[in-house]
């Protein structure tokens, strides 16, 4: 079973949850912003980041950037910074670039341009979008997949 193709799906699968659980360093990866500068996660230590996995054409995505905004407006000034990678593809840069500027993310934008087969969405593991790590300002997951008044909330309590 392990050395069949499902077997090896599951088994890597698996590894990828066990990279990206509560209590884990998170995967560093560096991408592109839309200007051509690299970003890497491990610039952000030293601060909360979230790791926040998007793309212009995901509806829901694109709800959830209001309370994103918020969170970050809310606590840009205590510590925390967001990193969005997109799983736009490269045919998709204009809509990509549209979105930022029209929802008014403010923050660093960087992907890869590869869609589902963006690198850093790879090392997590991600299946859909949205989705999101909370870092602390050692580099490990302290929550994941916080939307809403949840990641308001979460915010408040470790930004005190």
């Amino acid at each position: 079973m392990k050395s069949s193709p499902p077997g090896r799906q599951y088994g890597e699968m698996l590894q990828v949850s066990k990279l990206t659980a509560i209590g884990a360093q998170a995967p560093v990866f560096t991408q592109a912003t839309p200007d051509g500068r690299q970003v890497s996660l491990s610039d952000y230590r030293g601060k909360y980041v979230l790791v926040d996995f998007w793309a212009s054409w995901c509806g829901p995505c694109r709800a959830e950037n209001p309370a994103v905004i918020k969170a970050y407006n809310t606590f840009k000034s205590r510590n925390f910074d967001i990193l969005s990678v997109s799983l736009d593809e490269e045919n998709g840069r204009e809509k990509w670039l549209k979105a930022i500027q029209d929802d008014q993310l403010t923050w660093t934008q960087v992907s890869d341009l590869r869609g589902w087969a963006n690198e850093a969405a790879k090392r997590y593991g991600v299946q859909s979008i949205p989705q999101n790590y909370l870092l602390d300002p050692t580099g490990k997951i302290v929550a994941a997949n916080l939307r809403g008044d949840e990641l308001q909330a979460k915010l408040a309590q470790l930004l005190k």
